[in-house]
C-alpha cells in the first residue's frame, strides 16, 4: 500500500511551501509528479517554480515544456506519470484514484481545503492505505496522527 502523507498548511500559502517539499523530496533522489485541479493552475506553478527563490533551482516541467520522460518533477491537471514517478503531490483539492502507482503520496492543502481533505483521508484510510496528518506550525511541520 502506498504512504499517503496529509499536509494542512496553516501559516503558508502552497506557493510557499511546495517548493520546500519537493527540494526535500528531491533530496532524497525521488521523482515527482505534481497533480493540480486544472491547465491553468499547472502553468501558474510552472512559473513560479521559475521564480519563487533568487538563489535556487528547482528542476521542472509541465506539457507545454514537453520531454515528460526527462522531468524529474511534471507538473500535470491529469493522471499521467511520464518521468515514472515514485512520489505523487496533490494540491489545490485534485484527487488520485491512482495513488497505487506510487509508493508516496502527498496531499498538500489549505484550511479552505479541509472539509473536502477529510473525506479523502477518509477514503485512503478505508482503502488500507498508511495516512499520515501533518500539521503547519511556525516551527515547521508537526505530526499529529
Amino acid at each position: 500500500m502506498t504512504e499517503i502523507r496529509f499536509y494542512h498548511l496553516q501559516t503558508r500559502t502552497t506557493e510557499q511551501a511546495l517548493p520546500e517539499l519537493l527540494t526535500k523530496a528531491l533530496s532524497q533522489g525521488r521523482r515527482i509528479v505534481v497533480r493540480l485541479p486544472d491547465k491553468k493552475a499547472v502553468e501558474a506553478l510552472n512559473d513560479h517554480l521559475w521564480t519563487f527563490r533568487p538563489d535556487s533551482f528547482l528542476p521542472h516541467g509541465s506539457a507545454k515544456d514537453g520531454y515528460g520522460e526527462r522531468q524529474i518533477v511534471w507538473l500535470t491537471d491529469g493522471n499521467d506519470n511520464p518521468n515514472g514517478a515514485d512520489m505523487l503531490v496533490l494540491t489545490g483539492g485534485a484527487n488520485a484514484d491512482d495513488t497505487d502507482a506510487y509508493t508516496l503520496c502527498c496531499d498538500i492543502f489549505e484550511p479552505s481545503g479541509a472539509d473536502a481533505a477529510r473525506m479523502r483521508w477518509k477514503t485512503c484510510r478505508d482503502a488500507g492505505h498508511e495516512v499520515t496528518y501533518w500539521q503547519q506550525t511556525d516551527k515547521g511541520w508537526e505530526k499529529k496522527a
